[in-house]
């Protein structure tokens, strides 16, 4: 596999990953300048050259990815039997420097509603590098044909159209953050009852005023949720901030907040975390 091909894998496979491109040499090397390879923490796809350079080079792109760390970064290494070298000599006599740029796992959101907010919102978060599920019960709601104001999205989008939306959570990625903003209030407390038992879920968020929050949290504990699991979701949603109850400013109010989530610790944006409370949103709009 080449490194082009193992960048696709590890996006599709939500591994992280670091490119290694030679940017630069001085003299001989085994390589010339734009060689890459890619590493894993457990492989490597293509080459560099080989020999101490490489096994350097791999080492330092495996301790950033065992760091979390997001910023490329580069080294210079001399080739020469006089330079230090911990994994054999490398006696070619150049200089060659290397650009690390770490591969994050990107975040993954899943949207249940694709109604008037779900659909606003998909487009924002769509223009971003993400993974994006898109899940509706109603068939009408995720069809091509809607959704084709998605055509030039940058993050990849998954379409699920499924009569019990709750399966969906057992088959997104570890540390999605679910957003539950469907049409039907027993369909939400389902979602929110079926997340509660995910224990690979990062943040839940759900749509709506508090007085309909005050009756799930009745609903809940009848099946079993104590305060601790109740505090795992975030209603109402988005940036406290940002007023209004139509469907294009909920949607920005609610992308702001995953993405200033996402910003401030992107190593760790698919972690479990709480977002902070907006005012009541209306439900009728989802």
């Amino acid at each position: 596999m080449n490194w082009v091909r193992a960048v696709e894998a590890l996006r599709r496979e939500r591994r992280a990953g670091v490119l290694v491109t030679v940017t630069a040499v001085r003299g001989h090397a085994p390589r010339e300048a734009g060689a890459k390879m890619v590493v894993a923490s457990d492989d490597v796809w293509d080459t560099i050259g080989g020999g101490n350079l490489e096994a350097t080079a791999v080492e330092r792109a495996r301790a950033l990815i065992a760091r979390g760390e997001t910023v490329p970064q580069t080294m210079t290494m001399s080739l020469s039997d006089k330079a230090p070298s911990e994994h054999g000599q490398q006696c070619c006599g150049g200089e060659v420097t290397l650009l690390l740029e770490p591969l994050a796992v990107v975040p993954a959101v899943a949207i249940f509603g694709v109604g008037h907010v779900g659909l606003e919102l998909a487009r924002i978060l769509a223009r971003h590098d993400l993974e994006l599920h898109l899940v509706d019960s109603r068939a009408e709601h995720v069809e091509p044909r809607r959704l084709t104001v998605l055509g030039d999205a940058v993050a990849r989008i998954h379409v699920h159209h499924s009569p019990v939306p709750e399966v969906v959570l057992g088959q997104v990625p570890s540390g999605t953050h679910v957003l539950v903003m469907t049409h039907d209030h027993a369909e939400d407390a389902a979602l929110c009852d079926m997340a509660l038992r995910s224990g690979h879920l990062g943040s839940i968020g759900l749509i709506g005023s508090s007085a309909k929050w005050r009756r799930f949290e009745v609903l809940l504990r009848r099946e079993g949720h104590d305060d601790a699991a109740l505090s795992r979701i975030t209603t109402p949603i988005g940036l406290p901030d940002v007023v209004g109850k139509d469907p294009a400013t909920i949607a920005v109010s609610v992308a702001a907040d995953l993405l200033r989530r996402f910003a401030a610790s992107p190593a760790s944006s698919s972690a479990s975390a709480s977002a902070a409370p907006a005012g009541d949103r209306s439900e009728a709009t989802s």
